[in-house]
């Protein structure tokens, strides 16, 4: 019978050795990493998270939310496990700091950029005002109306806690600018119910050497001064007055610009009637509107106008939409106040 004997063998593996173990196997985090870890420890003023590193990673509680937050426990609650941000590198204690706020600030940003590339209206609550403007919140981030882009006739104070539509002007993460317009909401909104070639009443808000200024129902047009009349207008103060009621003729709707471009040279049934008989130019006004725009229709379609029973002043070819630099009408809102 072969006798066997067993050998024990002295492994010599110390704490040492297994601290090194573990630091070979440790996994490196660094700040604007995004980890996931668990909740394990509520605090007063923050929260301990498991992310798997040696040491409890900690999230304050001005980092938990975009908003404000009182207690932890509206974000977190034990045991739960979601994404953290690492805010910043670890302490001496070997510690991370972790956020959620930072990571809502990017989705946000996010949101919004393609929004504003949606063209989108977004509605929101004023929650305060300041000399320049109001405030409101957009996907968490905060949001600055300017006073020359608030069309409402309300004292800015008055608008708090008030929803509003608005408008993107400019999204700007790295300036951290979000500006928003609610009087562009507002033109977009009646633009979408005006034609071109639609007569409308409207009352002269202010003149400049350019033009002068409608409101058409709560929303500017341009009347500018080559499509006044015929004849040649040195100015258009020579031809109203600021408060005179006129019937004008919608030509162009610029809904990205915010722009209505009107005209009363296009209702003329005769050539300088808006200066010589102006009556006469608003009694004929829905009649060379309709001719107006059957020679839209005619020309859309490549009929020769010459097939058309037209007046005098309109027989003339309707000339194509020039790029001129005239100023949008939402733009000069500031100027015309000032008239």
């Amino acid at each position: 019978m072969v006798s066997q004997k067993t050998t024990s063998t002295d492994i010599g593996f110390t704490l040492d050795d297994f601290a090194a173990l573990l630091d070979k196997y440790d996994y490196h985090f660094s700040p604007g990493d995004v980890v996931a870890g668990t909740v394990f420890s509520l605090e007063p003023r923050g929260a301990l998270i498991d992310i798997g590193a040696k040491t409890a990673a900690y999230i304050p509680i001005q980092e938990m939310s975009i908003n404000r937050v009182d207690q932890p426990e509206e974000v977190l609650q034990s045991n739960e496990t979601r994404e953290f941000f690492i805010l910043t590198d670890e302490n001496e204690d070997g510690q991370l700091t972790l956020s959620i706020r930072r990571i809502e600030y990017m989705r946000a940003w996010e949101r919004v950029r393609q929004l504003q590339a949606e063209d989108a209206t977004v509605r929101s609550q004023v929650f305060a005002t300041n000399r320049g403007g109001a405030l409101v919140r957009i996907e968490g981030l905060r949001g600055f109306i300017p006073g020359s882009h608030i069309s409402t006739r309300k004292a800015k104070e008055e608008l708090v806690n008030e929803e509003l539509p608005l408008k993107f002007l400019e999204v700007d993460e790295d300036r951290n600018r979000l500006v928003l317009s609610h009087r562009r909401a507002l033109v977009e909104r009646k633009m979408n119910r005006l034609e071109v070639g639609e007569v409308v009443i409207g009352s002269v808000r202010g003149i400049k050497p350019y033009g002068a200024f409608i409101d058409i129902g709560g929303v500017s047009g341009l009347l500018h001064i080559s499509e006044i009349s015929h004849d040649h207008i040195d100015t258009p103060h020579s031809v109203f007055n600021v408060n005179d009621e006129v019937k004008v003729m919608i030509i162009d709707l610029d809904a990205e610009r915010g722009r209505i471009s009107l005209s009363t040279k296009q209702l003329e049934p005769e050539p300088g009637d808006m200066i010589k008989n102006r009556d006469r130019v608003y009694e004929m006004a829905d009649e060379m509107a309709a001719k107006y725009r059957e020679m839209l229709l005619a020309k859309a379609s490549g009929q020769p106008l010459e097939s058309i029973e037209l007046p005098a002043a309109a027989a003339e070819a309707i000339p194509d939409i020039v790029e001129e630099e005239i100023p949008s009408a939402i733009d000069d809102e500031e100027e015309v106040a000032a008239t």
